[in-house]
């Protein structure tokens, strides 16, 4: 089992207000792509693939529960087992980025992927009713669905569930596209795909509301700048992607749209000038903060230790409290937990 509880410290920054580990030591040596989620009792939620190894067959998703100030020992609620032949050979692969979500109205939804890699994988999903204590029976996703890729869906006024999602195509590149749910993921509609690779490689977008009513996404690309794309209609259609002013590394950023109607992006930052441009490193780690979605504020910086797999595929969202709290992937080996006041910065 994997030990628990571990000791929190504040950190120098007024705004952060707990730093932390998930946990201390676990039975896989890896883990990666958290995501963290309140639900409606207002319990705290944390998933992530954990094994020896991304790509591995025994990568599978594991979940935290944080109850009177503690994160719970990670248990695994979902593998890739798919069948045993004949003679005793488990047919197993990878599981990838679970994203947990709490509709208005419904069950808990926890999304992942199971396949051997990015360009095969399947969507999946799981829901609960107890918040997150048990879950049921995983169901794949239709054909060509494969559920919000990295970041969170968001709900919309009238219940729909828009999903940020993309695909990693060998020929076609990076390329990101929306796909929408009524009835809790029973029924889909897809968007077509808002980007070429001509335009930019982009996966992975985070959604973001603004007092107009129009919807952006921005996205992570291999042209090492945060991408964005709006739509005006609910996320029906959507405009061309254009590049922010933010500079990144071929690395996973997360953003969430706060009660106050500012937008709040954590990322790693990427300065072209520095030696290590054309690395993809993955540190520092930093926040910043838009009014419009177009000019970005750097706040905080949470790690700059250069590490060898860094600080990476950041998660965040608001609580009903109005605290911030954050999760992401700390040099491959810990899941980390940072609770902010977005108070603090004006």
């Amino acid at each position: 089992m994997a030990a628990c509880g571990a000791a929190w410290a504040a950190e120098p920054s007024s705004a952060v207000r707990a730093a932390g580990f998930i946990y201390e030591t676990a039975p896989f040596p890896q883990c990666h792509a958290s995501t963290i989620v309140e639900t409606r009792a207002g319990t705290l939620l944390t998933a992530f693939f954990g094994g020896t190894r991304e790509k591995n067959p025994d990568v599978g998703i594991w979940l935290s529960r944080r109850e009177s100030g503690r994160w719970s020992a990670p248990v695994e609620v979902a593998n890739g087992i798919q069948h045993t032949r004949e003679d005793g050979t488990v047919v197993r692969y990878p599981t990838w980025n679970p994203v947990l979500f709490q509709p208005r109205q419904g069950p808990l939804m926890l999304f992942y992927k199971v396949g051997p890699t990015p360009q095969t994988w399947w969507g999946m999903l799981m829901t609960s009713t107890d918040d997150g204590r048990s879950w049921s029976e995983p169901r794949r996703l239709p054909e060509g669905v494969l559920g919000p890729i990295k970041n969170k869906p968001v709900e919309l006024a009238d219940g729909t569930i828009l999903c940020p999602s993309s695909s990693e195509d060998e020929q076609a590149g990076w390329r990101v596209h929306f796909e929408r749910t009524r009835d809790l993921g029973r029924t889909w509609v897809l968007t077509p795909a808002v980007n070429t690779q001509e335009e930019f490689n982009a996966i992975q977008p985070s959604i973001l509301f603004h007092r107009d009513g129009r919807l952006q996404a921005v996205c992570r690309t291999r042209e090492k700048v945060l991408a964005q794309v709006w739509s005006e209609d609910g996320g029906h259609t959507w405009g061309r992607m254009t590049a922010t002013a933010v500079q990144i590394p071929n690395s996973g950023n997360d953003a969430v749209t706060l009660a106050d109607g500012r937008q709040l992006l954590v990322y790693n930052h990427h300065d072209a000038a520095t030696p290590e441009a054309g690395r993809n490193k993955r540190y520092p780690l930093n926040i910043a903060l838009s009014t419009d979605g177009i000019t970005w504020k750097m706040v905080a910086v949470l790690e700059t230790e250069p590490r060898p797999a860094g600080y990476a595929y950041p998660a965040v969202i608001q609580a009903r409290d109005g605290l911030v709290h954050i999760t992401y992937t700390w040099n491959r080996e810990r899941i980390k937990h940072v609770v902010v006041d977005p108070a603090q910065w004006h």
